[in-house]
């Protein structure tokens, strides 16, 4: 298949459609900016009510005449660009295919995946999803949201600087086998360096390339242990002490990065917890107490995360800002997220935000930020072109790959229903796209109809073989019928998905022209906003399909029943002005608190329930409606293993849509040995 670089085939159509919709759009913003003025979200009404000498209404009875009579004389043009624009459709691609070359910051930034040759041992796999609601400013009003283009640009900031956060590891496997990952603990003490998307535990069968170091309790081999310095500077001790890792030599250091000068166990020390921790079986702590989970250097490990991302580029006035607010309208009074990923910060293994369960046997976490090295990322309701460029342009910055503007428009391609809107599905990646194909739900509903709803099929190499074979993954990403009571068009919308994939892998999976060997499959993913969870009694007929038994839920249990840490994703508008949610580390606060659920999320109602003191309907159980998915397949190649590490809900787009976006990270191995 042939990437689709342009939305046209030929410079002249290019030309065609830019004449037409230079046309429409001065129609379009008039009547947009028309009904946005008669929408009002729940900050601008607190604001008015706040503040009686506002002009704001002053600003709406003179504004609405003048819009209303500029979009009257607007009007004539409107119909003629229409008339050019709609028949071009035909001729339009369903995709826009855009590679950016990564800048050399940018490759120091982790945005470059590497496609060196696949090692038995496999890699990991970082996977996102979330409904942004980019919907022209008037419709997203009815989603409590407005300032499109400014909560564009705002998305794609926060969604890099999460995803540029150095991922730094420490590996522990037993309180007696103390093996430290020494490309993490040297990031740690020597200015943070980035690790690779390999999230995996460091290979402790490879030979030592040096002579061993004796005495050092965490490293018996190998002269790089990033603790066991030859010199006076050691990380660990500080000044004047006895250092638990080094038992000889000079132990006086000023330089330690580690413990502050003179300074005991204390809380900021990555190594110790504030009070006594002392173990017999840790080289740290040499009194006989009991284990503690807190320990990074006892079996539970810990996680260390660093959010240092670079400063935003200035960028060029793109025009037509009438309207937006100043940034810190945008979050109702609250900075926006650049400071909050700017600021260092650390995060341990603790029981409310992260912990592994024993039936589970991987991570689930309430996270503030999106996973460092996020390879895929699939966006849902991405509607509005200019804020899709201006999306673009940031995510740029770090995904070198990126399919946007996907979709079909007027009678094309679809049914015989008019699209205003394509189907607001982007794809974004560190690794290079091959193929990709778009299919059209023909059976949408209603106010669903008006959008090109459909599903996305994307093939990615991911590496190279030792036989020279492609490592590939696919992707699928989706975004259901939306309509309440309509389970059976969700239903035929997921056999049709089902049946379109298989199609695609078929296609895509013959050999490659140039040696004539078969791709290996390193995974299969689901991705997107399904529009039902698997709680509601309304919903029992999605709960049952067949996806669920091609495809593996890492947060369900059965038809009906989620774990127990599972969140809703759907979020109340009413509240997303909220003090109390007005950014990802407050947010995050409520979400771990079960009566901070039952506040801010979106439950499946009873009939019977009454309204709390804010008016909301209080749910009985559960843990609110949860319809982001991201499924994968566990059995996709012979022989090789694919497993689930950790699965995350983020509230990094606090205040920026009505929904909690999703992570997960696959680890990948072939099962092989080592050659």
């Amino acid at each position: 298949m042939v990437l689709h670089t342009s939305p046209y085939s030929s410079a002249f159509l290019r030309c065609l459609s830019s004449l037409s919709w230079g046309f429409i759009f001065p129609c379009y913003w008039l009547l947009d900016r028309l009904l946005s003025s008669c929408v009002a979200t729940s900050l601008e009404k607190r604001r008015r009510s706040q503040d009686l000498c506002s002009f704001v209404t002053l600003y709406v009875l003179v504004s609405t005449p003048l819009y209303l009579l500029l979009l009257l004389a607007s009007l004539p043009f409107a119909l003629l660009g229409f008339l050019l624009w709609a028949p071009l459709q035909a001729a339009r691609h369903p995709y826009l295919y855009t590679h950016r070359r990564p800048d050399n910051h940018q490759a120091e930034q982790g945005g470059v995946a590497s496609l060196a040759d696949w090692r038995p041992q496999g890699r990991s796999f970082c996977f996102g999803s979330s409904n942004v609601c980019l919907l022209p400013d008037s419709l997203a009003r009815f989603n409590n949201l407005s300032e499109t283009q400014r909560r564009a640009r705002e998305v794609g900031k926060r969604i890099r600087n999460g995803a540029t956060r150095p991922q730094i590891k420490i590996y522990i496997d037993s309180p007696t086998n103390t093996s430290i990952s020494a490309t993490s603990f040297s990031s740690l003490v020597t200015g943070f360096r980035r690790t690779s998307s390999m999230g995996q535990r460091p290979d402790n069968t490879a030979e030592a390339e040096t002579e061993p170091v004796t005495n050092c309790p965490i490293h018996t081999a190998g002269s790089d242990c990033p603790i066991h310095t030859t010199g006076p500077n050691c990380p660990i001790h500080t000044a004047g002490a006895d250092c638990p890792i080094h038992s000889t030599g000079d132990q006086g250091s000023s330089d330690c990065t580690v413990h502050v000068a003179g300074g005991e166990n204390t809380p900021e020390c990555p190594l110790h917890t504030a009070g006594s921790q002392n173990n017999s079986d840790c080289p740290l702590h040499t009194t006989g107490a009991q284990n503690s989970p807190d320990c990074p250097m006892h079996a539970s490990g810990v996680q260390i995360s660093i959010s240092a991302p670079e400063p935003d580029p200035p960028e060029a006035g793109t025009g037509n800002h009438h309207g937006e607010g100043d940034a810190e309208s945008l979050t109702g009074g609250v900075s926006s997220n650049n400071t909050l990923s700017h600021r260092t910060s650390m995060f341990k293994k603790h029981t409310g935000r992260k912990r592994r369960q024993g039936d589970d046997g991987f991570d689930h976490e309430i996270s503030a930020f999106f996973p460092a090295n996020l390879d895929f990322l699939c966006l849902q309701e991405v509607f509005d072109h200019r804020a899709m460029s201006r999306l673009r342009q940031q995510l740029h910055h770090y995904f070198p790959y990126i399919l946007s503007d996907v979709g079909r428009y007027a009678w094309n391609g679809c049914c015989s229903r008019f699209k205003f809107l394509n189907s607001g599905v982007m794809l974004a990646s560190r690794y290079p796209i091959l193929d990709a194909h778009y299919e059209c739900y023909p059976n949408g509903r209603g106010e669903d109809a008006l959008a090109a709803k459909g599903v996305l099929f994307v093939k990615v190499q991911v590496g190279t073989s030792h036989q020279e074979q492609r490592v590939v993954g696919y992707l699928t990403c989706t975004h259901l019928h939306a309509i309440e009571g309509d389970a059976a068009v969700r239903c035929e919308q997921l056999d049709l998905l089902l049946a379109w994939g298989a199609e695609f892998r078929k296609m895509t999976s013959r050999p490659s022209e140039e040696k004539g060997l078969e791709d290996q499959v390193a995974f299969d993913v689901v991705l997107g906003d399904l529009n039902f969870d698997n709680c509601s009694s309304e919903d029992k007929l999605e709960q049952q399909h067949a996806v669920f038994t091609q495809y593996k839920d890492p947060c369900r249990l059965g038809p009906g029943e989620d774990k127990p840490w599972a969140l809703g994703t759907l979020l109340d508008t009413s509240g997303l002005y909220d003090e109390e949610v007005s950014s990802p580390e407050s947010l995050q606060k409520v979400m771990e608190n079960e009566e901070g659920r039952k506040e801010y999320l979106v439950f499946p109602t009873n009939k019977n329930q009454c309204p709390n003191q804010k008016g909301r309907k209080i749910p009985l159980k559960g843990n609110g409606r949860r319809i982001d998915y991201i499924l994968y397949r566990e059995e996709v190649q012979q022989d090789w293993k694919v497993d689930i590490e950790e699965f995350s809900f983020i509230t990094q787009l606090a205040g920026l849509t009505d929904h909690l976006s999703v992570a997960m990270r696959l680890a990948v191995s072939t099962g092989e040995e080592e050659p």
